[in-house]
């Protein structure tokens, strides 16, 4: 897998971290998407995008949720697009961004645990 590869794709292209060791390129690759998320305003924002009315919003709908600039917002934005994890649409002056679920499903597939394995009833930190 080379390093220039999307963190998106290399996530998809990348088998469950349970089922065998991922080679030096491939966790490269993976790891811009996963500190992407890794951050908690991103990780929020992710959040409100997939939570917002018809599943996208413009930075102008998210600034109210956080004590940070638009332009800081702006640049969380940017980093979730260029990792894969937002689709961006520009309409006029606003740009528009929604969750890239396959983004989201290619993480959670990396991140598998063996049926059975690992499984609890309660999610740590959910409570």
């Amino acid at each position: 897998m080379s390093i220039s590869t999307p963190p998106a794709e290399a996530a998809a292209c990348c088998a469950p971290l349970t089922a065998q060791p991922l080679d030096a390129d491939a966790a490269e690759a993976v790891v811009p998407l996963l500190k992407a998320l890794a951050d908690p305003v991103r990780l929020r924002i992710v959040s409100l995008v997939a939570a917002h009315e018809g599943g996208e919003a413009c930075v102008c709908d998210l600034q109210e949720a956080f004590e940070l600039s638009q332009p800081t917002i702006s640049h969380h934005l940017k980093v979730l697009h260029t990792a894969g994890v937002l689709d961006r649409e520009k309409r006029g002056t606003w740009a528009y961004y929604r969750v890239r679920a396959e983004t989201l499903g290619s993480v959670a597939a990396l991140l598998a645990a063996p049926a059975g394995v690992g499984t609890s009833e309660r999610t740590p930190g959910c409570d």
